[in-house]
């Protein structure tokens, strides 16, 4: 009778578990605000919407995960505002446009340029003919600092000796006199920057507003940002750059599964702020803050139904 009974129940219990679909959500290095936020994203996504069992991906972060959410490997990334444009426009890493939309924004990333006091660098321009990590590849990280570093007239190829280092590499090569300085391209108090302040006399590097504003006049989706003295052990205040981070699916979604999967995250995104702090900044009128690439219509049909 125990046998028949287990079997029952079995059966009753089997469909639903074969039915719901596996799906992952790119994000970056687990020393990072990404992956957190994306496996917290997952354990909502899996306990609220129908049919979906999502988990977390440790992947090079926004230039690999857009990729693979339009090859359909990926039921949605992380990824940084100008990378996700660039997808939109066929600019930059990629050669042609991409089919993708947001889900909506998350947080703001901030670039932290890294260097030890004791190395004398106070400066961008004094990273000319230095060892400088630019992020790991295939990352928002590596676009940007590249970027940010040409706008400035310094050529990564010729100018410094660059490597590509994820932002635990590229904290322990600092530490380490691997590396004179390197890029990391996180949110306010991002693990592997607020560590490597706690063990070693660090300095981050300000931009200044002519640097800034050089830099922004290419590159429309950043904005300045100033870091609050303190965010890090013994570092002052820091005047950056800033860009949104967003949640990218490929427009090809199915409106329903956007519209579920934004409305599962906005109603339970207290459980993500439990995880990750900076999902304080994950709110409905955050959601359109990048500019030029369209919010999936299911994603725009769940943020009109609640901002009437």
């Amino acid at each position: 009778m125990f046998k028949r009974n287990l079997l029952l129940a079995l059966l009753f219990i089997l469909p639903s578990a074969v039915n719901a679909e596996n799906y992952s959500i790119g994000t970056g290095g687990q020393s990072g605000i990404y992956y957190p936020f994306g496996g917290a994203l997952a354990k909502v996504w899996s306990e609220h919407v129908p049919d979906v069992n999502a988990k977390a991906e440790v992947t090079a972060a926004s230039v690999e995960n857009t990729i693979k959410v339009v090859r359909g490997d990926m039921i949605a990334g992380i990824a940084m505002g100008n990378v996700v444009l660039d997808a939109y426009k066929g600019e930059g890493k990629f050669p042609t446009k991409m089919p993708v939309n947001t889900l909506f924004a998350l947080y703001p990333n901030l670039v932290h340029t890294l260097t030890l006091e004791k190395s004398g660098i106070t400066s961008l321009s004094q990273l000319k003919g230095k060892r400088v990590s630019l992020g790991a590849p295939a990352s928002g990280t590596a676009v940007t600092s590249a970027a940010l570093l040409e706008s400035l007239g310094i050529d990564v190829k010729k100018d410094i000796d660059a490597v590509y280092l994820n932002y635990s590499e590229t904290t322990n090569a600092l530490a380490n006199g691997q590396i004179d300085a390197g890029f990391i391209v996180g949110g306010q108090g991002v693990g592997a920057v607020t560590q490597i302040a706690l063990t070693h006399k660090i300095k981050v590097l300000s931009i200044t507003p002519e640097e800034s504003a050089m830099f922004m006049k290419k590159y429309p989706a950043y904005s300045s940002y100033d870091i609050p003295a303190d965010v890090y052990n013994n570092v002052g205040e820091v005047s950056t750059l800033s860009v949104w981070n967003v949640l990218v699916v490929n427009a090809k979604m199915s409106d329903d599964m956007a519209y579920n999967l934004t409305k599962a995250a906005y109603e339970n995104i207290g459980d993500v702020r439990k995880v990750v702090k900076m999902a304080e900044m994950t709110t409905p009128e955050n959601a359109d803050r990048l500019q030029g690439v369209p919010l999936h219509p299911g994603a725009q049909k769940y943020l009109d139904s609640i901002m009437k």
